[in-house]
Order: C-alpha cells, then structure tokens, then sequence
C-alpha cells in the first residue's frame, strides 16, 4: 500500500483555504485530488497528527475532514490500516454514470473515432490472415507502417527512414519507454508548466526531480526561464510539446525552436518534443518539427487525429536511440498488436482527408465554445488558439478547484488547473476542450455558469486566516 508523507500532500494540497469552515475546505480538496488522480486510490492518508502539524491546523480539523470525508464514500478507515483513498460507488450495481453521478466527463482533450474508423477496422481484419503464420509479437513496428510514418515525416520537411520509427501502444506508452530508457535516479528533467500531467508522472517516476519553465497561451514559452533552466540544472533530458501544446494550446515560434535546440546541445540534453497535437491545426500554417533544429526525439500518437480506442503511437529517433528503446521495451511489454497497427496503416491511407474533417470539426466546436462563454461568463479570459483541442482560460480569481468541485456536484466533470501543474499552482486556470459534440458543450458550458455563481468567494483566505477549531 502507498503511504502518502504529509510533506507531499501539503505540497498537492497548495491553497486550499476558503471563507467557510476549514474542515470542509480540507475535505473538498482532498476529493478532487482524489477524483482528479492526483491521489491514486487505495492511498494511505498521513496520520492526523502528521498533516494537521504539517498544515498548522488541530488535529481535530483533520480530524473532522477525514470524517466528512468517510462519511461521503471517499475514506475508508480500518484498525491497522489508518486513513486509505477510496472511491464512492464502487461495489455498487452499475448505473447510467456508473454511480458516480457524472452527466458530461470533459476531463479528456479527446474527439470521438473519426468516422472512417469501422470500415478501416474491417479492412485490416481482412489483412490479419497474412500474419497468423508469424509469432504476433512485434517490439518495433511493422515495416509497411514504419515506412509509412516516415514518409509522411518526409512530406513535413524532416527526411525520415523506417529505422528511425519505433511504433508503440500511443503516446503514453511512448513517454514512459523514453523515460525509463534514458532516466537515472539522479537526473534532473525540463518540464513545461503547465503540462500534461501523466507526462510528469511517468518523468517523475524515472527521474530525481522536475525542473518547470513557464508556458502562457497568449506570450508562449519563458525564453529566459529555458536558457536559465538549461544552465542552472544542467538537464538530462527536456519534454516540450511545441505545436498546440496542451493545455494553453500555445504555439513555439521557429526562432525559439532554434534557440531551444541550441541551448540542449551546449548542455548535452537530450530533448523530447511531444508531437501528439501537432497535425489537429485548424488554422494558419504548420511548422517545422523540432527535429529540424536539432537531434530532438519526437512523439507521435493516433490518439487524438483519429480516436483513443486505437493505442498506436511512435518514436522517431536516430537509429541507435531505437535500438535502446527496443531493448529497454522488453522489460514492459512484448510489442504492439499487429490487428491495430494495420487499422493505423488503413487510416494512413487517407490521413490528410481525415485531418481536414478534423480541423472542420475542431473549428466548429472552438467557435461555439468562445460564443457560449462570453455570453455566459464574460469575465472569463479565453484564448483563441490556432489548434488542438482545448483553450486555457484564466478564470480572474485563484478558484480553480472550487469551480471544479462545483461542476462535479452538478454532474461535469473537468480537470481543474492544478491537475497541470506541480505543487498545486494554476489555480487561477481551467482547461476547457472544445471537442465534444455541440450539444455536450452547451450542456458543460451550463453547468459551469451555475457553479461558477454559486462560489460564495472567489478568492482564498489570506494566509494569515486562521480556522475555528470544531
């Protein structure tokens, strides 16, 4: 069982005081990082001495908060075992919403399958036969899909060989090999803040600790922040997702590409440009992948082009950079399905068609959210981004997680901006896609306007408060 130390938590927790009774405040933050993932269940809570001394609260606060908690199904308590992360529900008969209570899960940049998807999977079915006689298990790709990978990195103004294709089960996968092949528990790794999170987590896992440089949706990255980044802790490796970057949908400039390379290589860094947002632009022209400037490592996923259900991503690197990720693969997992990777190669066949219906379809739903928002919640900043699927929007007011938590009682569910960052920052930000159907979104876009007015105070208590002991 893990055991969460009250140091970590308090970290995760960031500020998470409001103007109602302290207890509740802790209780509902402790749920959102539940249902957020931020705590994994079945985690074992700090003792209540522990977090209340590390929180300079009473205990008998923490106390009535683990209660509160216990009380609504997200703590189970038992002799010997203290205070461990549950979830409500589970057990239960499944319903509609599974008994969790959620109409709308907008927690996921995602698009359903793109329409294509049945007939190419049938096809591919047709295909299978011809691979039965082989063993099936399959560490580097297919050779007609690697070479098809390549050429269509070719077409984007980056050369590219089958032998620099590593095809792996999306683009998570592809993270969590690059980490734990090129990660030491001494190293130190670059990361953009905010980020996507299970991208930290897998950086985490593998390396000594995360360095961040800041990303705005409307100034792009901290030019200063990466050359500092660079000198002052000498990375192993840097993860950035330069094209539509998720969450602030934030396009890096040639230029900075340039220079991002430049400074890796005076450092000996060795950089990985998440690409799994890059072909859903919706407007303007695409830019040179990172690899263009320099030796970057790319990722690339179907993920989000064509649909999530199709775990099929890849590595592109230098030759002896996949022979090490090959080897490295065996430790956990023995390849990729070969039935999936001949559905990818099917959709391949008319990928550019597949990408125009998608920008359509991205341009329709932007749309609709910026009109649906500054007419509900016209003090909301919402930038206009060129692509991907989602926007950041600066709410005005450190309220993040109420809002969230709000939404959820009334049946949204959303990642709140803390879920992007580290050590509970962006608290002033939500991440909204504008991916789902029309009506999804109209519906979502009510329900935040209903929570957003039933916050009693959109700020935090000053740090000085102090809470009533209950």
């Amino acid at each position: 069982m893990m055991v969460l130390p009250a140091r970590r938590l308090a970290t995760e927790l960031g500020t998470w005081r409001t103007a109602g009774p302290a207890y509740v405040a802790l209780a509902d933050r402790l749920r959102l990082l539940t249902l957020d993932g931020r705590i994994p269940l079945g985690t074992r809570l700090p003792a209540e001495r522990e977090l209340a001394a590390q929180l300079a609260v009473s205990r008998t606060m923490v106390a009535a908060a683990y209660a509160r908690l216990r009380a609504a199904g997200y703590v189970q308590s038992t002799r010997g075992s203290g205070s461990v992360v549950a979830m409500p529900g589970r057990g239960a008969p499944p319903h509609d919403d599974g008994g969790t209570g959620i109409v709308l899960d907008l927690s996921k940049a995602a698009l359903p399958a793109a329409p294509q998807v049945g007939e190419a999977a049938a096809r591919a079915a047709g295909e299978l036969p011809a691979y039965l006689n082989g063993d099936g298990y399959d560490l580097l790709g297919l050779p007609r899909l690697r070479q098809a990978l390549a050429d269509r990195y070719s077409t984007r103004g980056l050369p590219t060989n089958p032998g620099q294709i590593i095809v792996t089960l999306g683009a998570q996968h592809a993270i969590s090999l690059l980490a734990r092949t090129l990660l030491t528990r001494s190293d130190t790794v670059l990361v953009e803040a905010p980020s996507y999170p299970h991208a930290y987590e897998a950086l985490r896992s593998a390396g000594r600790r995360l360095v961040p440089v800041a990303v705005d949706a409307r100034r792009g990255w901290d030019d200063d922040g990466l050359e500092q980044a660079f000198v002052r802790t000498r990375p192993a490796v840097a993860y950035v997702m330069p094209d539509f970057h998720n969450p602030t949908g934030a396009v890096m400039p040639p230029g900075q590409r340039e220079r991002l390379m430049a400074a890796a290589a005076r450092q000996g860094t060795i950089v990985i440009a998440d690409e799994t947002m890059a072909e859903l632009r919706i407007e303007g022209d695409g830019e040179l992948p990172l690899a263009a400037f320099g030796p970057a490592v790319l990722i690339g996923s179907m993920g989000k082009t064509v649909w999530g259900g199709l775990r099929i991503g890849w590595i592109r690197a230098d030759g002896d950079m996949i022979q090490r990720l090959v080897q490295s693969r065996y430790a956990q997992d023995l390849g990729t399905p070969i039935l999936e990777q001949l559905i990818a190669l099917e959709m391949l066949g008319n990928y550019d068609e597949l990408l125009r219906f998608r920008a359509h379809q991205l341009s329709e739903g932007r749309r609709g959210l910026e009109v649906l928002l500054a007419d509900r919640l016209p003090g909301w900043d919402v930038p206009h981004v060129s692509g991907g699927l989602c926007t950041w929007v600066n709410l005005g007011a450190p309220v993040s997680s109420q809002l969230a938590l709000a939404a959820r009682d009334r049946g949204l569910l959303l990642g709140a901006g803390p879920r992007f960052g580290i050590d509970g920052v962006f608290e002033r930000f939500l991440r909204v896609p504008f991916s789902y159907p029309r009506e999804d979104t109209h519906r979502a876009v009510e329900i935040l306007t209903s929570a957003w007015d039933s916050l009693d105070e959109r700020a935090p208590v000053p740090d000085h408060f102090t809470p009533a002991l209950v």
